[in-house]
């Protein structure tokens, strides 16, 4: 089957295809996994659509709450991302649609008792059309339960680092692939330009009740040290870019990029800083 962009980020480019970056990050997605699905209140038996699926996390962890008599139902834009799924699920026990979060039209209204979705609404332009269509497929009493990170909170504290890095003796350098980066992919506009009251604004403005927010926010605290630098050379912030590699081969000359790598590769085990916040949003269909 053919790789798109999504498929090809989350099974390879987001970690570089490094075990040890893998591992790094397993333990703040499953935080991200049960935050949404405790938010959800599944009861056994209920039908379960998880928007944005990706490589299953949230919905096959929903098997386990649904039970044997429930459902739980696969939402992708990628047609390889939802063959991955497949291959992972209990086929007896779900459905996998293709359909964008904006326009779930094969999900039938009022046919779910629960929606699920993990930084998707990052993607989506038209947001307060994912949230109607939410609320169409959810049945009178049924529960919303979004995470999404608040990619515009650095810029609003005066901190974007790269990478968390001191920029040391190459803040030249680390400036002209920031600057590549904000230049290559003019659709990751995006992922900065709401925050979490806009979450709240489109559940009102979609009609449901109940809203709930929790937001977290970190400002300059100790984040997880760079590691092998190679590895994270060959990663990319999200799918919609170049890896950081590519960027800086495209960005550098020879002489900049062989201090660059240099400089980054030195830092192993050091510390780097933390700038970022995250909202979980919850929500009931009247």
């Amino acid at each position: 089957m053919t790789t798109d962009k999504w498929a090809s980020w989350l099974l390879r480019r987001r970690d570089g295809g490094s075990a040890g970056l893998r591992s790094q990050f397993a333990p703040q997605l499953t935080r991200y996994r049960d935050g949404v699905l405790d938010r959800a209140a599944i009861a056994p038996g209920d039908t379960v659509l998880d928007v944005g699926a990706g490589t299953g996390l949230i919905g096959l962890a929903a098997l386990d709450r649904v039970g044997p008599a429930g459902r739980v139902i696969f939402s992708d834009v990628s047609a390889a991302l939802l063959e991955e799924c497949r291959r992972q699920a209990d086929p007896a026990r779900c459905r996998f649609v293709r359909a964008p979060a904006d326009d779930l039209g094969p999900v039938p209204d009022a046919s779910v008792d629960v929606v699920t979705t993990r930084s998707v609404l990052i993607y989506v332009a038209d947001r307060p059309a994912a949230f109607a269509e939410m609320h169409r497929v959810l049945r009178p009493g049924g529960r919303l339960s979004v995470f999404e990170p608040i990619n515009s909170y650095p810029a609003t504290v005066g901190r974007d680092p790269l990478l968390g890095v001191d920029p040391g003796p190459i803040a030249e350098l680390i400036t002209k692939v920031r600057a590549a980066y904000a230049a290559v992919a003019p659709e990751a506009a995006t992922m900065h330009d709401f925050d979490e009251r806009d979450l709240v604004r489109w559940a009102v403005a979609a009609g449901f009740t109940g809203v709930r927010l929790d937001y977290h926010a970190e400002l300059d605290v100790p984040g997880p040290p760079l590691g092998d630098w190679a590895a994270v050379r060959r990663t990319a912030p999200n799918p919609l870019v170049p890896t950081y590699g590519e960027m800086i081969d495209e960005a550098l000359t020879p002489g900049e990029r062989e201090r660059f790598d240099a400089y980054l590769g030195s830092l192993g085990d050091g510390p780097t800083r933390h700038t970022a916040a995250t909202a979980y949003l919850s929500a009931v269909r009247p």
